[in-house]
């Protein structure tokens, strides 16, 4: 698990005057979920062209299984899997068509016949490509990029345009390739989808790595502060809880009172409106997420 599959030292890439990546370092280790993070123009997909040889670095160093992504492209393509954010399919091909095509490109392949069955295509396997759901896109794209059984499996924004239940299903297809003991490098800009699914973060903004590390330690590296929500009964006053013990601060967001605290001050503020006679029916409590670390360390939230 702690042996690494891919090495980024230094890595600089400039398109004009416009620097895209800006001297990053980071290991993804074997058998884990690695996830890129940050909006879009971040620099996300620049990284992840330059690890499969789409891009040439301006400097540093990369090494993906130990390949030069650039001089041995042909023979790192055995060995990785990619579904990249702008890939298209011919729609004129039906689905079994277009595993059969893709498989003249390997040297090896392993039978797409388990693999259109495993990834849910079975009963579209005679269905062009055109008539295709999203979701069921996105799944041919990953049975593509499991065709020649690779190491390392790139997934670029699989998730982005996909419904909720799509969403959720896809998850469950990412985590399935890990358990087939591959590697999957993981670029999103949905904070939920990476703290769900990866071992490990890189939080990327404006071309630079801003945090590396496990979700749930990047979420601890925040000060330990809670929120509380609510929507404000008549005769409401927010000084009755700007002073309480715990809490830090309080804005309005749309329509409701977001408390910031630490400690008990939750059990501070339903005895304080208690006091003042209120009771409240839509009280929430939230715990800190990685969109609290990402505007932490960016100072914004993150863009679409």
């Amino acid at each position: 698990m702690n042996e690494a599959v891919i090495e980024v030292r230094n890595l600089h890439k400039q398109y004009g005057g416009y620097t895209a990546v800006n001297d990053i370092s980071f290991t993804v280790r074997r058998g884990e979920i690695f996830g890129i993070i940050g909006p879009n123009g971040a620099g996300k997909t620049s990284i992840v062209e330059t690890l499969i040889g789409l891009r040439h670095a301006d400097r540093g160093l990369v090494r993906v299984l130990g390949f030069n992504p650039i001089t041995q492209r042909l023979a790192l393509s055995q060995r990785i899997g990619i579904q990249l954010q702008e890939a298209q399919l011919f729609e004129r091909l039906k689905v079994w068509e277009v595993l059969d095509l893709f498989a003249i490109l390997y040297q090896t392949t392993i039978s797409w016949e388990p693999l259109i069955m495993q990834w849910g295509l079975g009963e579209k396997r005679n269905t062009f490509v055109g008539k295709l759901s999203g979701g069921q896109k996105q799944r041919l794209f990953i049975a593509l990029a499991l065709l020649h059984n690779p190491e390392i499996v790139f997934l670029d924004e699989l998730t982005t345009g996909l419904d909720p239940q799509a969403r959720r299903s896809t998850w469950e297809m990412i985590q399935a390739i890990r358990e087939q003991g591959k590697t999957v490098v993981l670029v999103t800009h949905f904070m939920d989808e990476a703290e769900l699914l990866c071992d490990r973060i890189a939080i990327v903004d404006d071309g630079r790595i801003m945090a590396l590390d496990t979700p749930q330690a990047l979420i601890e590296s925040l000060p330990n502060e809670s929120r509380v929500l609510f929507t404000p009964p008549a005769g409401f006053k927010s000084e009755w809880l700007a002073d309480l013990a715990g809490v830090t601060h309080m804005e309005m967001l749309n329509g409701k009172w977001v408390v910031y605290g630490r400690g008990s001050f939750l059990s501070q503020i339903v005895l304080s409106l208690s006091q003042h006679g209120i009771t409240l029916s839509d009280l929430q409590t939230e715990q800190a997420t990685l969109e609290d670390v990402f505007i932490s360390l960016t100072g914004h939230k993150i863009r679409a």
